[in-house]
């Protein structure tokens, strides 16, 4: 990779020429930054803007750093990373994203993230969860995104779980279901605990009582997905079915009701209504029929996180992005 040695000497300029041409271009004259612009190009150099910003340039674009722990390592929650680069570029600024891993050591990542001098950090997980917030993270302007901290006062972005719920179940309400099967992700996810207010909420004001309905809850692993068939099949004797939807806690449960559903015979929605959680990235729109599901709203988390950096916002509320009903084909309209 060429230094800015190799342009200053490609240009016959100095050291400090070559710097002005790229921090302050206005001080040069017309010929001479012409001419080192086009050493630059000749070589390719690439400036170093951390290096920039160690020694103080104000022409470097700020940046954002991204600490995501398990968050690009899923397809779930791609979008919110992909939507804070996006946010950045279009202000003028920079992102980088610094992998956090459920075995790494903590500090050791903090400090590898603070090395490369960002102007202000966003802390992602996948699934909403409540996050331990190492102190240093608050020598910087910090937001989190898809976490709440456990301790700290800080600014979180993060879905409104129960308003999405609330929205879907009144939906399913409204077209006439009353005997739902609800098939919950694991009871201590905080995702699981809002979403179930959510649905509460919506049956209390059609008044029906929730507990009338039959609920089951997701043990903890992804190898407990293979346990949804045997689930839904013990409410299914003799392929008689003892309800008339299926709420589903995400979109992953909502693919292994279909198939079951699907190889007794039952048609959807025509016999069962389903909808799901989450508008699985690349997937929502692949289940025949249709699913209709709620729209985790991770790529407008991260461009409002972006925003509340970028922006300077110093509150430290958290604000619930609204996360739509989506109707599709798996469950009819309202009759």
């Amino acid at each position: 990779m060429a230094s800015l040695k190799d342009v200053a000497k490609l240009a016959n300029v100095s050291l400090m020429t070559v710097s002005r041409a790229l921090n302050s271009p206005e001080r040069l004259k017309p010929d001479t930054l012409a001419r080192v612009q086009a050493a630059i190009e000749q070589t390719h150099y690439v400036p170093d803007l951390s290096a920039k910003k160690i020694r103080g340039a104000h022409a470097s674009p700020r940046t954002i750093g991204v600490l995501a722990l398990d968050t690009v390592t899923t397809p779930f929650s791609v979008e919110m990373t992909l939507s804070i680069e996006e946010t950045a570029r279009i202000h003028g600024w920079n992102s980088f994203v610094m992998n956090m891993f459920t075995d790494d050591d903590p500090d050791a990542i903090v400090d590898l993230l603070l090395s490369h001098r960002p102007d202000g950090i966003i802390y992602t997980t996948m699934g909403l969860r409540q996050v331990p917030l190492p102190a240093k993270l608050l020598t910087l302007p910090c937001v989190l995104a898809n976490c709440e901290s456990e301790h700290e006062r800080v600014a979180s972005y993060i879905p409104d779980d129960e308003n999405g719920q609330y929205a879907a179940v009144k939906a399913l309400l409204d077209a006439g279901y009353r005997r739902p099967l609800c098939l919950h992700l694991p009871a201590n996810h905080l995702a699981t605990r809002r979403r179930r207010q959510g649905l509460n909420r919506a049956c209390l004001d059609a008044g029906i009582d929730p507990d009338t309905f039959t609920h089951t809850y997701m043990e903890y692993g992804d190898q407990h997905y293979r346990d949804i068939p045997s689930v839904v099949m013990a409410y299914l004797p003799e392929g008689r079915p003892q309800f008339d939807s299926v709420i589903c806690g995400n979109d992953r449960i909502a693919f292994m009701v279909y198939q079951t559903l699907l190889a007794q015979g039952l048609k959807i929605p025509q016999d069962i209504g389903v909808i799901g959680y989450d508008n699985m990235v690349g997937i929502g729109d692949l289940f025949l029929p249709s699913l209709s599901t709620v729209q985790l709203p991770h790529y407008e988390i991260g461009r409002q996180s972006a925003l509340h950096i970028i922006n300077g916002l110093t509150h430290r509320e958290t604000t619930r992005v609204e996360s739509p009903f989506l109707l599709r084909d798996s469950s009819p309209h309202k009759t």
